[in-house]
């Protein structure tokens, strides 16, 4: 199913003019975008079918996990859906990270074209509302599939950072991480993880809040078709000496002090409704956000 989903929305986008194909970024529009002349993502289609509720089990079968699909060690402790937490998918990690060429846990759905991923999440540490151990995060993530030797990836968290109670987006080129924290309320969290074009876009809403934009990238160098998915991950300081050398660290099993416990309430897959020209990086927050956030969300 999900090849078969990649293959039919990698088509449809290409009708469709969604801007992967070439690999371009977005030009300019003559006229500047307004929140009246734009509208939400489109929820149904090919796409919607990827969307998860967590609500039965067998549910997980649509997602793959890293671990299982390139070869890499399974960093998860715990995984389930409907079990630990009643209509919601629940992930444990052991210790592990996403930063330059570091690998984590990451189960994810391969899907093709202009894509918003939406979800609902809560992190926690296993014994306190927080995680306690640094660089505890969890959320979504895009990803370059079979890209090891180059990593490519982006990604949007909420957890403990250098500090709890933060949201990280995070864009990694060729194995380069640049994060960017920002504060935030404890508590659920959603998240927003969009391709539109040749620009990728991080979005969150506090619980009972408005939706803010973390950060706005040029990424006109990602395929049609990527992997996105689900991550979570913990306890950083732990890596010790190996901080200095992800090869190593990525062949190992590292023990330590994890501590993350994260709930996702759903995973909903959109279309983005890009008007055709619509530089996505220099339209008004406030328009991006309309843009890329579901309708009533």
């Amino acid at each position: 199913m999900r090849a078969k989903i990649a293959a039919s929305v990698a088509a449809a986008g290409l009708l469709a003019g969604c801007g992967t194909a070439s690999g371009q970024a977005p030009q300019a529009s003559a006229k500047a975008l307004t929140v009246a002349g734009v509208r939400p993502p489109d929820p149904g289609g090919e796409i919607g079918t990827a969307s998860s509720e967590f609500a039965d089990t067998a549910e997980l079968s649509a997602w793959s996990k890293l671990s299982d699909t390139e070869g890499d060690l399974n960093r998860i402790t715990k995984l389930d859906v409907n079990g630990t937490a009643k209509n919601a998918l629940y992930l444990e990690p052991k210790t592990s990270t996403w930063f330059d060429a570091f690998r984590g846990p990451f189960v994810y759905q391969e899907l093709a074209g202009d894509i918003v991923m939406h979800v609902r999440v809560k992190v926690e540490g296993k014994k306190k509302s927080q995680p306690e151990r640094k660089f505890s995060l969890g959320g979504v993530m895009l990803r370059v599939p079979q890209s090891n030797a180059k990593p490519n990836w982006v990604s949007v968290t909420t957890g403990t950072g250098d500090a709890a109670k933060r949201v990280e987006a995070k864009s990694t080129l060729n194995g380069s991480s640049k994060p960017k924290e920002v504060a935030v309320k404890e508590g659920w969290m959603e998240l927003v993880l969009a391709r539109a074009g040749g620009v990728v876009a991080a979005l969150y809403k506090e619980e009972g809040g408005t939706w803010k934009v973390g950060q706005r990238w040029v990424r006109d160098d990602l395929p049609t078709v990527l992997q996105w998915g689900i991550t979570g991950y913990t306890d950083w300081d732990s890596y010790g000496a190996l901080k200095k050398d992800a090869a190593k660290a990525n062949a190992k099993a590292v023990k330590g002090l994890p501590d993350l416990r994260m709930t996702v309430d759903y995973a909903r897959f959109l279309r983005p409704a890009t008007p055709d020209g619509a530089d996505l990086m220099t339209v008004p927050d406030d328009v991006l956000v309309k843009l890329l956030t579901p309708a009533g969300a």
